[in-house]
């Protein structure tokens, strides 16, 4: 068998968007290998499975890796866990680490106090992990330098991510939970608020908040595979500090930068998690004008009812270095080498905004 790849980004449809992620390769004449990242909310795991079943011919997944623990990209993974064969699971676990986190929040005595508000916090999570545990199904954490297949683990380190989760706004904090729950959220309304103000713009013009991502997003794994001389880059739901992490880290897998073939817009096409000097780095700079052909794919998992993703200051980003730019936007894209698939279609260029977000 002909080395081949398919990754397929499947519609999240609901008022807020989210990420599910199918992948099936073989390399080396070896047999397929199937790959799920993130699994949307519990309506997207029925949608997972039938993808993977008609598609892909199997319900036998050898990994499945959740990104990070937002329930819009781990809710859906229960039903996978629960209808298919699943050989691997990896996600990351913070009540493992409540004994090295203890120092870091005085309000708590023990460290079985801190695990119990660890597992609560993370609901989502610890669902699949019970189901995991009930079926057999080994469990590892996703840190830099691993791999998960063909995928390296360019992001997060496991410092980094301790520090992530100290500094989420869903762990304990040492100052009062609620009020600095609220005045997170009153922040991030007023950024929110401030960022759908449109403006025009000529091409090449960029403007990003100087406020990065969540913490909880900068936790997001990112993965990096080389597939039929294809660079794939999947990034979740990861921030400014993620992305740079795994540029830092590309020379240590033989990943030269600029070049990325296919890259997963990061949250949905958030502005808060990119910046022009980190896009640079991945996709090169700015061009003169757009384009006739396109060397390289941005795909950004978007729901069509969410107003707010993709920012036009993303898509444009994209645009500027060359990329041809699709969102999903209630249907499945489909991204491929060797292989083709019968009844799709290509997916026509998105037309440049002339504005964006001031």
């Amino acid at each position: 068998m002909a080395d081949f790849f398919e990754v397929d980004f499947l519609g999240v449809e609901t008022k807020s968007s989210g990420d599910a992620i199918a992948l099936r390769y073989s390399i080396g004449g070896g047999p397929q290998a199937i790959h799920v990242v993130d699994g949307g909310y519990i309506a997207t795991g029925e949608k997972i499975v039938e993808h993977i079943r008609k598609h892909y011919g199997s319900t036998v997944i050898d990994n499945v890796v959740l990104t990070h623990p937002d329930r819009d990209h781990a809710n859906g993974l229960r039903k996978v866990l629960e209808d298919c064969t699943v050989r691997r699971l990896w996600m990351h676990r913070p009540w493992n680490y409540a004994e090295q986190l203890l120092p870091s929040f005085p309000t708590y005595s023990s460290a079985d106090r801190l695990r119990s508000k660890l597992r609560s916090v993370y609901a989502a999570p610890v669902e699949l992990e019970t189901i995991a545990l009930e079926k057999g199904i080994p469990i590892a954490e996703p840190f830099q330098g691993q791999m998960i297949g063909p995928f390296n683990v360019m992001a997060p380190t496991f410092d980094r991510w301790l520090e992530c989760v100290v500094d989420s706004n869903k762990t304990p904090e040492t100052a009062n939970e609620s009020t600095m729950d609220s005045a997170l959220a009153n922040m991030w309304n007023v950024v929110k608020a401030a960022a759908a103000k449109l403006k025009a713009a000529a091409w090449g013009e960029e403007y990003f908040p100087p406020e990065g991502t969540s913490a909880e997003n900068e936790m997001s794994v990112v993965q990096y595979a080389f597939l039929n001389n294809t660079k794939v880059l999947l990034t979740g739901d990861t921030g400014r500090d993620g992305l740079q992490e795994a540029i830092d880290y590309a020379p240590a897998v033989g990943l030269t930068l600029p070049g990325i073939t296919l890259f997963q817009v990061p949250h949905h096409g958030g502005r808060h998690n990119v910046s022009t000097e980190v896009l640079d780095q991945l996709h090169g700079p700015r061009l003169s004008a757009l384009p006739e052909e396109t060397a390289w794919t941005a795909i950004c998992s978007s729901a069509k009812e969410d107003a707010d993703h993709p920012r036009l200051s993303v898509k444009r980003a994209m645009l500027h270095r060359g990329a041809h730019f699709a969102a999903t936007e209630g249907r499945d894209l489909c991204f491929g080498r060797g292989i083709s698939r019968e009844g799709w279609s290509a997916v026509p260029q998105e037309t440049y905004p002339y504005e964006q977000e001031d």
